[in-house]
């Protein structure tokens, strides 16, 4: 029997993406060589777009535990250790949300078998090999060896991916050595923090902003009080010599005092854990150089790595299963017009190479040395200015992506993600991201004529369409959204003329139907 998908890793993306597929009617086995989530702490929340993303899957409740819609950061945030101060734009891009990477797992693996996805976990993928009409996949499990098929396999197997070397798929991108990060979950002095603003003050240096990183010429610091768990203390240092030495609690004090140039005690963690207590030597930034081959696609980790860690690769993972799910999912019914599954390496490797930008340049900008410090006095100046302020905030939100959505002169809301609106319909008063839960095309009318669903005819089963009257959000008259939450058109026209409505029909072609024309 061939099934239809099997993706290769049961982690967060692999998860997302066997949820996008199901909520389209497709129904994937993942293979996970885990017998249980892994309790290890990796990534601490969600930063950017992606929270949005959350929202638009009912995900954000469940990982924030607040029934509130969430709000963007509008205050204070960083770029390379450098202070963004939010507070200058009309409207921050920058979205938060505290959950640890087993928590986001945890969620998605109830949302996953609520769905009816088949996660197999204990099973270890030996072999890929691929033909016209199918992957073989050699597979060791529980009950032993077995010989999988699948239509298409996607590889959400991690940074050291097996479907991606077994698929030879090249991996380009930079290695680096000279970096030495020691993170452990500690307990600092109560009376060095600050009630009010949760800042650390150390004693000989000052006060020290939590969660965000601080800079010095000799490294980089960084305290985190995460809510329900011990400070998270991290350092990061330049040149160190190497060992093989079990990493302690006082290695990391000595290297605060490298760092700091002062003393800061650090005690055991509180609780039973898991926690950290972990020294990474070296990095890597590296960008598959396809994320298809032919019957084979990579998401996550699988495709892209980055020097910064886990944070930016589980929010651009958990983008890619959002834009791959419903393309692909639409190649399988054979109702995708022709050219979309493709979109998704063309969509995709672009954001990626975004944030190796983001990457670099931050990792540029805080590495030691005092030309370093000159070149950061000299950037700093430029953050006194709006325009660099939302430049940057947008590179780290992520919204800085636009894609190409085809068509002559587009609405400047094309290619984005779809803006927050709150509709009246005849039904009541509802969200955008609450009408995006189930992942279908949407098309919100809110024109005078509700011209958008005539213009369509035949092609509106290709949507779901909603019409809302007394209301003009953000200058907007119309918009069709994608599943992934991308804008494939709009208008801000009371009576969108016949260009628009061609347009319209346009990307209702390009995007979900072959058939409207």
């Amino acid at each position: 029997m061939t099934a239809d998908v099997i993706i290769v890793g049961g982690g967060p993306n692999g998860l997302m993406l066997a949820c996008e597929l199901s909520l389209a009617g497709i129904h994937p086995i993942v293979l996970e060589q885990l017998p249980q989530p892994s309790a290890e702490p990796k990534a601490n929340g969600l930063l950017g777009q992606v929270v949005r993303l959350a929202d638009h899957r009912g995900l954000y409740e469940p990982l924030s535990g607040s029934k509130e819609p969430p709000q963007p950061n509008s205050a204070y945030f960083m770029f390379a250790a450098m202070g963004l101060n939010l507070g200058l734009l009309d409207a921050s891009p920058v979205y938060g949300l505290a959950a640890p990477q087993h928590r986001i797992v945890e969620v998605l693996q109830e949302r996953a078998r609520a769905l009816g996805v088949d996660l197999r976990r204990g099973h270890r993928v030996a072999a890929v090999a691929q033909d016209e009409d199918a992957v073989t996949l050699d597979v060791t499990g529980p009950d032993g060896d077995q010989r999988l098929r699948a239509r298409f396999v996607v590889g959400a197997d991690g940074a050291r991916s097996v479907i991606r070397k077994q698929s030879g798929i090249g991996f380009p991108g930079v290695s680096y050595d000279r970096r030495t990060n020691r993170t452990a979950h500690a307990t600092v002095p109560a009376d060095w923090v600050d009630p009010v603003t949760g800042a650390l003050t150390v004693p000989g240096y000052g006060p020290i902003l939590p969660f965000l990183p601080h800079r010095t010429d000799q490294g980089g610091f960084s305290y985190a009080p995460f809510p329900g768990h011990p400070p998270l203390v991290s350092t990061t240092e330049w040149d160190q010599p190497a060992t093989d030495e079990p990493m302690t609690l006082a290695e990391l004090e000595s290297s605060i005092r490298r760092v700091l140039g002062v003393d800061l005690p650090l005690g055991p963690p509180d609780g039973t854990g898991p926690h950290v207590l972990r020294r990474l030597t070296g990095g890597n930034t590296r960008v598959a150089d396809r994320f298809r081959d032919g019957r084979i696609l990579l998401v996550g980790d699988a495709a892209h790595v980055y020097t910064s860690g886990g944070g930016p690769g589980l929010n651009l993972g958990l983008q890619d299963a959002a834009n791959l799910g419903w393309k692909l999912a639409a190649v399988l019914r054979d109702t995708a017009p022709p050219g979309l599954l493709d979109s998704y390496d063309t969509e995709r490797r672009q954001a990626a190479r975004r944030m190796v930008l983001n990457a670099e340049a931050q990792s540029a900008l805080t590495a030691p040395g005092s030309d370093t410090t000159a070149l950061r006095g000299l950037f700093a100046e430029l953050l006194g200015h709006q325009a660099v302020v939302q430049h940057l905030a947008d590179l780290t939100a992520g919204t800085d992506v636009r894609y190409e959505m085809g068509g002559t002169e587009p609405h400047p809301a094309v290619g984005h993600f779809a803006p927050e609106l709150v509709l009246s319909t005849q039904s009541g008063t509802v969200r955008l991201a609450e009408l995006a839960r189930h992942g279908r095309p949407l098309l919100i009318d809110l024109t005078d004529d509700q011209s958008p669903e005539a213009a369509l005819a035949e092609g509106k089963d290709a949507v779901e369409l909603v019409v809302a009257q007394g209301c003009d959000p953000a200058g907007l008259t119309g918009l069709l959204v994608r599943p992934d939450g991308y804008v494939a058109w709009a208008s801000s026209s009371p009576r969108p003329d016949q260009t628009e409505l061609a347009a319209l029909r346009a990307a209702v072609e390009r995007w979900f139907s072959p058939a409207v024309r």
